[in-house]
């Protein structure tokens, strides 16, 4: 899939001018890297790296400390501190869903990051919505005849495309599916990393539906259950579950008839089986379908 030009805009305009001018014309000038340029990660004194889909490319210039800093007051808009919760989460969301990853230095206070100094690393990850690719296994997701959809667990490795999916089952499930006359569904999304709605200023980056409601920047435990209580879904979507809090949250859940699509990391039935708390879900019979990607 394409680099959209817009968006590699939305990206470059956080850097220095030469910095900026370097990527534009490196990125423009190789279709290898417009069709599958995923992150462009960046290190202190070190050559950047774009990285492809099954490839990287180094690109000679070795960003400074006060560059990355530069960056950084670009990306908080000039108040570091109104985005300091964010950064001590290691990531900021910036327009067009695009995520910055962040590393340095923290500062620990009670066992808890409350700052994070001499930032020395970023990682720039592209957002891509791939409409439609959840097709091959809408057929699985969705109860037909009885108007619903069916408890949905999806298991992948990490980086192969799990949470895109999970984004354009909610987008087609809240909107609804003409093709098979299903009716669109209110559904909660608990986007606890901003990756599946990338919210920026409150409005989602990404396009997950006309009756879909987002709570971000909180657990996936406590979303659950403020979407249940306030926002009445009949269908809750969250990625990357696994604790034990995540589990009771969504046994409450569906117990009081709310549907669920949820996603983890894994490869085999043997890593799920590895994981108690998912293993529990699975034997209680709330989980009705696995699918691996």
């Amino acid at each position: 899939m394409k680099v959209n030009m817009e968006k590699l805009l939305e990206i470059v305009k956080y850097f220095p001018m030469n910095l900026s001018n370097i990527l534009y014309n490196t990125i423009i000038s190789n279709n290898k890297i417009k069709n599958e340029l995923q992150e462009i990660r960046i290190r202190v004194d070190r050559p950047l790296i774009l990285k492809l889909r099954d490839s990287e490319i180094l690109v000679e210039y070795k960003i400074t400390q006060n560059e990355i800093l530069q960056i950084v007051e670009r990306l908080c808009e000039n108040s570091i501190y109104a985005y300091k919760k964010q950064i001590c989460e290691g990531f900021i969301t910036i327009k067009g869903g695009h995520r910055v990853g962040i590393t340095g230095t923290t500062v620990v206070e009670n066992g808890e990051i409350i700052n994070i100094k001499y930032i020395t690393s970023l990682n720039f990850r592209i957002a891509r919505e791939v409409l439609n690719c959840s097709n091959r296994i809408i057929g699985q997701v969705v109860d037909t005849q009885n108007q619903t959809i069916f408890n949905t667990l999806i298991v992948s490795p990490p980086g192969k495309g799990k949470t895109t999916i999970l984004r354009d089952l909610i987008r087609k499930l809240s909107n609804g599916i003409n093709e098979i006359n299903f009716k669109g569904k209110t559904c909660g999304v608990v986007d606890e990393r901003g990756e599946i709605a990338a919210m920026y200023r409150g409005v989602p980056q990404n396009d997950v539906g006309i009756r879909t409601d987002i709570i971000d920047n909180v657990s996936k435990a406590k979303g659950i259950k403020i979407l249940v209580r306030t926002m009445a879904p009949e269908i809750i979507a969250c990625d990357e579950i696994g604790g034990e809090e995540d589990i009771q949250a969504i046994k409450e859940a569906m117990v009081s008839g709310v549907k669920g699509i949820f996603t983890m990391h894994g490869k085999t039935i043997e890593d799920i089986h590895a994981n108690m708390q998912i293993k529990k879900l699975i034997e209680s019979k709330i989980i009705e379908k696995i699918i691996f990607i």
